[in-house]
């Protein structure tokens, strides 16, 4: 049985923003990292299609991700992206009261409803500057998604207060698509055996731009990894997804998305500024932002959206996102020559009126 959400849209995500129409726009709206995958590990995945006509072995690259995280291969899955993952725990898991901290990345509302559960939500509040208090998850929810740092509002929360939600019979899910994002990694829970019932989900599509080839992973309890393995149709992550996840972890990988994270702090850094500096029209960005990519909030958000697309960019309107309204809108991160071009056509967007119901 499929439950709905009348409210919101919880099947649109940034990439409807450029379909069709906004193929031409300067893309704002997705938070995969611009000019990726690089072109050595674009041809780390060439290299693999001469092995197409066998099928897929994810061994060598299970123990790759592993390695990466100092932890056991039974203790790892991989995945067809992380939304897949998803899907998984929604369908092999036994669920009585699943819980969805909001603002957050839809999907595993959307998996949850399509596996029949009735998913309750605490939502955080913009006046609390979207920072999770576990106090305000119910003690007896057996199953609570939290994303880390949190697709749209951009809010890092502290380890220790993500973990504080863990409890006996629980599954703790925080997914940390955007983890690699961030200098450090630090308040990371990727790699951690202390935390019960703890389930990681990493994505490898957002910083090395694979959002088409689908790649990430489960890092989860030995048991808890062979529940959702058994729910995996055969042979569910491809040859040349299997070599970008190789490639992704190694030594060489790890330290470019390092000095990558840096860069994308810089140029946030330069966007954040810019966006405040329009605050006397309107402009409210949520701080301190610590993803790639941060929130906005400014009045009229769906005709400045619209004007915004006029002159050339697309940027993810918020209202799809529980706890959010229509005043909403989420901007990637980009370099800085396209963030000033971007904050010019903002500004200009800002100066025409919405048209009334707007």
């Amino acid at each position: 049985m499929r439950t709905e959400d009348p409210g919101h849209d919880l099947r649109h995500h940034g990439d409807a923003e450029v379909r069709d129409g906004g193929a031409a726009l300067v893309d704002l709206a997705v938070n995969v990292r611009a000019d990726t995958p690089p072109p050595w590990l674009r041809e780390e995945i060439a290299g693999s299609l001469a092995s197409l006509a066998a099928y897929p072995d994810g061994r060598a690259a299970r123990a790759a991700v592993a390695q990466r995280h100092g932890l056991p291969v039974e203790r790892v899955l991989l995945t067809a992206g992380a939304a897949e993952a998803f899907v998984l725990l929604a369908r092999a898991l036994e669920v009585r009261r699943p819980v969805v901290v909001h603002p957050q990345f839809t999907e595993p509302e959307a998996a949850l409803r399509d596996a029949g559960h009735a998913v309750e939500r605490v939502l955080l509040r913009e006046r609390d500057g979207f920072r999770l208090d576990p106090a305000a998850v119910p003690p007896d929810a057996d199953l609570v998604v939290i994303g880390n740092p949190t697709n749209p509002t951009s809010v890092l929360h502290p380890a220790r207060t993500v973990a504080a939600l863990a409890r006996a019979g629980r599954t703790l899910v925080v997914d940390e698509a955007f983890m690699d994002a961030v200098p450090g990694e630090r308040e990371a829970l990727a790699g951690r055996t202390d935390v019960p019932g703890l389930v990681v989900l990493r994505s490898l599509t957002k910083t090395w731009g694979l959002a088409g080839l689908r790649i990430g992973y489960v890092l989860a309890a030995p048991e808890t990894i062979a529940a959702l393995e058994r729910a995996q149709p055969l042979w569910p992550v491809s040859t040349p997804a299997l070599a970008a996840a190789r490639a992704c972890v190694a030594p060489r990988a790890l330290a470019e998305a390092g000095h990558a994270a840096h860069r994308i702090a810089g140029d946030r850094a330069h966007l954040v500024a810019g966006l405040t500096a329009l605050a006397s029209r309107g402009v409210r960005v949520v701080q301190p932002a610590e993803g790639p990519f941060v929130l906005v909030r400014v009045d009229g958000a769906a005709g400045v959206r619209r004007r915004l697309r006029e002159l050339g960019y697309a940027v993810r309107r918020g209202d799809t996102f529980p706890g959010l309204g229509a005043d909403w809108l989420r901007v990637a991160v980009r370099d800085r020559v396209t963030v000033d071009a971007f904050l010019r056509a903002l500004s200009a967007a800002l100066e025409v009126p919405a048209p009334p119901g707007t």
